[in-house]
């Protein structure tokens, strides 16, 4: 099992001082963040795209050049890069860019996106976020694999014998398939061959599970193998102690304020009060072995190979307690007790 650390660049206040960090103050804090992770053995740190407050993440491939440069080891991810908007060619640009600048350590997550305000902000209609996902990934994948590609589609201009320049370093860059609603991801996934990335943050598992399932049948409904199928998730919220019931108080003004943003509002959450999310929900809080067990049930379910964890919200001191325990209590029994399966064809 692998484990990644991601961050959306949320700028609220804090739940419990209320103190809200300039930008400059935040912006470094995330870059603190994703070096802190490395010392500590995460394997990977990823950016998320968001445009507009309290976000301030509109350009990952910028926040993670930055990245890039203070580490050496971590891969590093977007959670995700909203391609349904975004012209193609210059995705193509600027991710091959970011991946020569990090030695090769990129790894893409694409999605159409978790806000509705992209779609009006440039320009699409919404009812197309789909169709638009899916022909902007098919060119991005022959600008990573082809040169003189020539094109012509419905979401931007034709193209003629165009070569981006520079190339990745890999070769491809990975892609994974964020999935958090519909099985167009799933299929759009299962279809290219590509791993897929449960957001599995605000709903009950079984939402989540079905959409894992269907990954699996589309994977094999297009004559591949299910055992090369890869599948990573998120948790919904990190917040582990000694004593079960300090975790549970310590998160709640956290999971309080997330529950009744916009975001929280948008994803239409069934969960009533904290003990119902922890229940019914993904967030992993509690006592090291409840946050195993959990770990466990969810793999039991999913079938995973990486967990991917946020501690965005918390104070910087209380992010680098959390992932100091979770990498220290947590981390080493997962990866013993669920090795990494062997790599895909």
């Amino acid at each position: 099992m692998r484990f990644t650390v991601s961050s959306l660049v949320a700028n609220g206040p804090d739940p419990v001082g209320g103190v809200r960090r300039t930008p400059h103050e935040k912006l470094h804090n995330v870059i603190d963040q994703a070096v802190t992770a490395e010392q500590l053995g995460y394997e990977g740190y990823g950016v998320g795209e968001r445009h507009g407050a309290p976000f301030l993440s509109p350009a990952p491939p910028v926040l993670l050049g930055a990245i890039a440069a203070r580490t050496s080891t971590i891969r590093l991810f977007t959670t995700v890069t909203v391609l349904s908007i975004l012209d193609p060619v210059r995705v193509a640009e600027d991710y091959a860019m970011l991946d020569q600048l990090s030695g090769g350590r990129l790894e893409l997550i694409i999605g159409k996106g978790n806000d509705p305000r992209h779609f009006g902000l440039f320009g699409l209609p919404e009812e197309r976020q789909w169709d638009a996902l899916a022909e902007n990934y098919g060119l991005l994948r022959r600008l990573w694999r082809e040169e003189k590609v020539s094109w012509q589609g419905s979401t931007r201009p034709p193209l003629t014998e165009v070569t981006t320049a520079p190339r990745p370093l890999q070769s491809p860059i990975p892609v994974w398939h964020g999935s958090a609603t519909s099985r167009q991801s799933t299929d759009l996934a299962a279809r290219h061959g590509d791993p897929l990335f449960s957001a599995n943050s605000f709903h009950p598992m079984a939402k989540y599970k079905a959409l894992v399932d269907h990954y699996r049948e589309r994977w094999e409904h297009y004559g591949r193998d299910p055992k090369d199928a890869r599948v990573g998730t998120g948790f919904g919220g990190l917040f582990v102690a000694r004593r079960s019931q300090d975790a549970v108080e310590g998160y709640r003004p956290y999971w309080e304020a997330m529950y009744n943003s916009d975001a929280g509002r948008h994803n239409n959450s069934p969960f009533a009060t904290l003990e119902d999310a922890l229940e019914h929900g993904s967030a992993l809080v509690g006592s090291p072995q409840q946050v195993i067990e959990k770990i466990h049930r969810y793999h039991r379910a999913f079938g995973n190979e990486v967990v991917g964890i946020g501690v965005d919200a918390l104070t910087e001191d209380l992010q680098h307690e959390q992932l100091e325990l979770f990498a220290a209590e947590v981390a080493p029994v997962i990866r013993k007790e669920i090795p990494d399966p062997p790599p895909a064809a």
